[in-house]
């Protein structure tokens, strides 16, 4: 029987964990390609911190901003500050075992759980902002009752739940442990174990199923690495995404049919189109739920745009890589998202809008920093500020990218 492996996992200057995992759980598969995939690693020699999603420098880009009244920051923290999610008063209901089905049926602590994971992550953002230490010990309150109770995932939803969630906590924890001197270290390690030992596992492996599925996993699966300073997850979870961008976003180069998922058995031409919900005419940004409906393809979309951002604080910059794409994904949908016309070759001419508040990191990193001209992508985002939350894993972008130049 194989037996736990025990594994050191440094979060900060003199301080260590130990935790225990399954054996087995995160080996990387061997492969004639391993020396090509480490060829490929992605994960820096030294992790940064705050690392995930937002750095320090962006930060205290944000704290001056709002500061001096600066728009749109300043009515993108008060949005925030207005929400549920900021409230000092909030009171966390963590559950051992979290069940998620189908459309939420059941929901026995989903909608618990990501929204105490949101809350988290707006209250480290508010204690940066404000240096008060209140919202930050609030935020540790409510990371201390989920990490002192959750033991699993379970029912149908559970690797996008898992995902959802794990996306939150991590980006969360990198502000409160590297920003705020009052989180214990023993409240620190029992955090880091609940994202090794119940979340990791659950979303390292990916998914097979539609790709806002995959990209959502592997978003927790890197913010988780960061913060457990994990270097072969962080480098097996890049991995996974370098793989699932070319199948969910198509560009001409392709050819005449989109990118068929990695390690998946979809490998003819009718099982594509039906993957791709129908569609036979292909033309640049398309998602491969476009003909699903723009809410979910907003996940994938924001799920790719925050591992490019992770990816790029951490030394590793994935925007060049995948910008082509990630810049077409964004101009198409919002072309339709403003009201053009939908021709009858895109999905029988009818599409389900709802895109969502998910354009401001991969608006600032293709059109800000790299100089990319996104018209159409720039007038939704502009339209749609303050952007708010999806009270999934998305939240106050506007506030920490609009225009950041960091």
């Amino acid at each position: 029987m194989l037996q736990p492996r025990r594994t050191l996992v440094r979060l900060a200057a003199g301080l260590s964990l130990t935790v225990t995992l399954a054996a087995g759980a995160l080996t990387a598969p061997a492969s004639a390609g391993s020396a090509q995939n480490a060829a490929r690693a992605a994960a820096p020699a030294t992790f940064t911190h705050p690392g995930v999603l937002v750095s320090r420098p962006q930060l205290d880009f944000v704290r001056t901003q709002v500061n001096a009244g600066a728009q749109p920051w300043r009515a993108a923290y008060d949005q925030m500050m207005a929400s549920q999610y900021a409230s000092l008063s909030r009171t966390p209901k963590p559950r051992a075992v979290v069940e998620c089905g189908s459309y939420s049926n059941p929901n026995l602590g989903c909608t618990e759980e990501r929204q105490d994971a949101i809350a988290a992550y707006t209250l480290a953002l508010a204690w940066y902002i404000t240096r008060d230490s209140r919202y930050a010990d609030k935020a540790i309150q409510i990371m201390d009752a989920w990490s002192a109770v959750i033991t699993d995932h379970t029912n149908s939803n559970a690797p996008l739940q898992t995902g959802w969630a794990g996306s939150s906590w991590p980006k969360a924890a990198e502000i409160i442990r590297y920003t705020y001197t009052g989180w214990p270290a023993t409240a620190v390690n029992r955090f880091a174990t609940m994202l090794r030992d119940v979340y990791l596992p659950e979303v390292i492996n990916g998914s097979n199923s539609n790709g806002n599925w995959e990209l959502t996993m592997m978003e927790a699966a890197i913010g988780i690495a960061v913060f457990l300073e994990d270097r072969s997850a962080y480098d097996r979870a890049v991995a996974r995404f370098r793989g699932r961008v070319p199948a969910y976003i198509y560009v001409a180069a392709d050819g005449a049919l989109p990118k068929a998922p990695p390690n998946s058995s979809i490998d003819t031409r009718d099982e594509i189109i039906r993957y791709w919900q129908g569609q036979t005419t292909f033309s640049d940004g398309l998602s491969q739920e476009t003909c699903r409906d723009f809410t979910h393809t907003g996940y994938g979309i924001s799920s790719i745009s925050h591992v490019a951002e992770t990816s790029r604080i951490q030394g590793q910059d994935l925007y060049p890589e995948i910008s082509d794409r990630l810049r077409h994904a964004l101009g198409f949908h919002a072309k339709y998202q403003l009201g053009a016309a939908v021709p009858s070759s895109l999905c029988g001419g009818a599409l389900t809008l709802g895109l969502g508040p998910v354009t401001e990191v991969g608006f600032n990193a293709l059109s800000n920093r790299m100089g990319i001209a996104m018209t159409n992508t720039r007038t939704l985002t502009e339209r749609q500020r303050p952007a708010g939350t999806n009270h999934l894993f998305v939240a106050w972008e506007t506030l920490t990218h609009a225009g950041n130049p960091n």
